[in-house]
């Protein structure tokens, strides 16, 4: 059952007849990203793989799936531009293992810079930064082996909000769930669905490769998980 944050706010979003896509208005940067008419919403949508970020000036829903990962949903609550983002670490670990990094060349699928290139993308696309308010979601201890990758994204990503002065107004994060996430920038609508800790044993399995490939090669590239 998909069950809406309390958190939540503004109405469910408008059904349209389907575009087009060259009636699509894609920002720049966001070719790449796949995505496809959801009659039920009548609206586009958005899927988000770890490591990726995405944002819109339109009414589209955005949706990823999280274990140990982090989502944060970010929009401008008085023109509806907003976004998403999803990331596994909070930022590179060190030669010795510790979190931090002089790397100076990253990607998106670190919080730090996924948090940075999420903000800076709608505020580009017309958002005002006095009206950003923000979602966050995700954190479960999905991966038995290494307990605490969830608590430090949620601990990361809060304290990077509070330092950055920007509101979180709704959040589902941390316990043992997974979750299935879906947000509409337009209205600022979230709906997150807990999936059981059993349910997608992939999810923790893929999750688990993931971390392990950043780990041993943090900064070389793309790494491609699904």
């Amino acid at each position: 059952m998909m069950s809406v944050l309390r958190a939540s706010h503004g109405a469910s979003p408008p059904l349209h007849t389907a575009p087009t896509y060259s009636d699509a208005k894609v920002l720049r940067g966001f070719e790449h990203v796949r995505r496809y008419w959801e009659p039920s919403l009548g609206c586009m949508a958005v899927k988000l793989l770890p490591g990726e970020y995405y944002a819109t000036v339109q009414e589209e829903m955005v949706s990823t799936v999280l274990g140990s990962c982090v989502a944060a949903c970010v929009r401008d609550r008085n023109n509806g531009i907003g976004g998403m983002n999803h990331f596994l670490l909070p930022e590179p670990l060190g030669e010795r293992g510790s979190w931090g990094s002089d790397a100076t060349s990253r990607a998106a699928r670190y919080g730090v810079d996924a948090m940075e290139q999420l903000i800076n993308a709608v505020l580009k696309a017309g958002a005002d930064r006095s009206s950003l308010e923000v979602k966050i979601f995700g954190g479960g201890q999905v991966l038995a082996q290494v307990t605490d990758v969830g608590k430090r994204n949620v601990e990361f990503v809060r304290r990077y909000l509070q330092t950055e002065g920007l509101k979180v107004i709704g959040e589902d994060v941390l316990d043992i769930y997974p979750r299935h996430v879906r947000y509409f920038p337009w209205t600022g609508k979230a709906q997150v669905k807990r999936l059981r800790p059993q349910q997608d044993q992939s999810l923790a399995d893929r999750e688990r490769s993931y971390l392990k490939r950043l780990v041993n090669e943090p900064i070389t590239g793309e790494v491609e998980l699904f």
